[in-house]
């Protein structure tokens, strides 16, 4: 199998994505994860462009990394200058790290244009460069940046460009789709001839997702002959994204048969994938292939009934490959087999229950704004009421809620709760900054004497959306997030009756909350 390097420039592309800023301290655990997970190179940012960037390379060292390889970013020389009075150089050779990526330009439009200089002189630039960095020592990858739409403009050119910094020593020439409008085809047709002009010199590939073939770019590039590739964890990057290297990973590993990485650090990747989420403080999207929660999701009833006799029957890997799960989705488009499927998640025996009441309910309940999907624990407690010795911690007689505007007092919410605990009948009143958290309050009130556990039940979140454009009228879903120690559940209610909805929700977290 051939061996594809793996560089990483989250911690610098990747930060240019609207709505990412990572601290030093994000930077540096970041690295530490890529480096564990056996990435083999990491882009640390550019030391010429801000103090972070700068302090992020003295630090690094300490992370005593054991398989990535840190490059420092920069441009070549300025026009018209010497390498060893090129500030920006300089500072790449001070970050003091094994590999320095040198980005040069490709298409003449930017040479003439945005360079302001001539063919000749960007050549100088880019060989120069090179020959200097490879001269203090350091391994160099040289990225061509724009390249392939400078070669459609002047191939000539563009192939000039590459093999001034192949000549002058660059370990890897990098073409780059930096507008990221090029398509598969192209990119292979192209990535082939500069292979045949370059020879012995590695080529490498870093593609943007612009018309959305980034991946597929990237591995058309592989399938043509390049043996390193670059790209960003989940495709964080600019404008639309880089390559999402949590697809190109798996797709040249599983897909393609090239070695990445050993296979049990494959296994790593959802994990990979939602840490680097977590630390940007982004939410992790649901549907990444690979790698989101819903990437190995199945809700089409057929769907499900076929894959409880075949695993294979709808599903393109096993998931645990990369490491995720399978699942089922419980909605009104089930069948039988989705709703089985859950049992033997919940650990329950199917025989005792009424699988087909609970799918009819389902499906009747959604007709009137309920949606089961993110709402599982709610599934399951229809289930389990349906088992003939069952019995409910608890049952509701009635509630009353008032929301009051007190002068003196100001805006203020009281709840009064009925409730039956086995042959007892509480009835508690509280206050709370709104009636749902009054209602919270009062049940809990009535309930914590004889399940004192419900101490340490938190409610971390609560939604509310308008199902339909009724105005004051509408139907309103209600979606409680609980969690009780490492456990954590949703549960549903759907109203015309805000209220009403919101004491379906709470009343089911609180019975879940007591289940063993």
């Amino acid at each position: 199998m051939t061996q594809i390097l793996l560089y990483d420039t989250t911690l610098r592309d990747g930060t240019q994505r609207e709505g990412i800023s990572l601290s030093l301290e994000d930077k540096l655990k970041i690295a530490r994860r890529l480096d564990e997970f056996g990435i083999h190179y990491i882009e640390g940012g550019w030391p010429g462009s801000n103090p972070k960037d700068v302090e992020f390379f003295k630090r690094v060292p300490s992370l005593h990394l054991q398989q990535a390889k840190v490059a420092a970013f920069g441009s070549t020389r300025r026009k018209n200058s010497r390498p060893q009075d090129d500030a920006n150089l300089r500072l790449l050779i001070e970050a003091n790290t094994p590999v320095i990526t040198l980005v040069g330009k490709s298409w003449d439009l930017h040479v003439l244009d945005v360079l302001e200089t001539n063919h000749e002189e960007n050549l100088a630039m880019i060989g120069e460069s090179v020959a200097y960095c490879q001269a203090q020592g350091r391994e160099v990858i040289y990225d061509a940046e724009h390249f392939f739409d400078g070669y459609k403009a002047n191939a000539e050119y563009a192939l000039a460009t590459v093999q001034a910094a192949a000549v002058n020593g660059a370990d890897c020439v990098v073409l780059c789709d930096t507008n990221g409008g090029t398509l598969p085809w192209e990119i292979e047709q192209i990535v082939a001839a500069v292979k045949q002009q370059l020879g012995e010199t590695a080529v490498g590939i870093h593609t943007h997702d612009d018309g959305g073939c980034g991946v597929a770019n990237s591995l058309a590039a592989i399938k043509a002959g390049a043996v390193h590739v670059q790209g960003t964890i989940n495709g964080y990057g600019e404008r639309v994204a880089n390559a999402n290297l949590c697809t190109i990973i798996p797709d040249l590993q599983l897909k393609m048969g090239y070695d990445c990485l050993p296979l049990e650090k494959l296994r790593e990747l959802t994990a990979v994938s939602r840490y680097v989420a977590e630390v940007a403080n982004l939410v992790h999207d649901d549907h990444y292939p690979f790698v989101g929660a819903s990437a190995f999701a199945h809700k089409g009833g057929i769907h499900v009934a076929a894959m409880l006799k075949n695993v294979d029957s709808y599903q393109h890997i096993d998931p645990r490959l990369v490491g995720n799960e399978q699942r089922s989705v419980v909605s009104e488009l089930s069948g039988r087999g989705n709703i089985v499927d859950k049992i033997k998640q919940f650990g329950l025996d199917a025989e005792s229950l009424d699988v087909r009441g609970v799918l009819e309910q389902i499906k009747q309940l959604e007709a009137h704004g309920f949606t089961f999907e993110s709402a599982e624990a709610s599934v399951e407690l229809m289930l389990r009421r349906t088992h003939p010795a069952y019995v409910p911690p608890f049952e509701l007689i009635d509630y009353m809620v008032l929301v009051q505007q007190r002068r003196g007092r100001g805006l203020m919410a009281e709840a009064t709760v009925k409730v039956r605990v086995g042959p007892k009948l509480m009835h508690t009143a509280a206050e709370g900054n709104g009636p749902v958290n009054a209602l919270d309050a009062a049940l809990r009130q009535a309930l914590v004497d004889v399940y004192p556990q419900l101490h340490g039940l938190k409610l971390i979140d609560y939604k509310v959306r308008i199902l339909d454009d009724n105005a004051t009228g509408a139907q309103v879903r209600v979606l409680i997030d609980s969690q009780y120690g490492t456990r954590s559940w949703s549960t549903i209610g759907a109203h015309t009756n805000i209220i009403e909805a919101s004491w379906h929700a709470l009343a089911d977290s609180m019975e879940y909350a007591l289940l063993a």
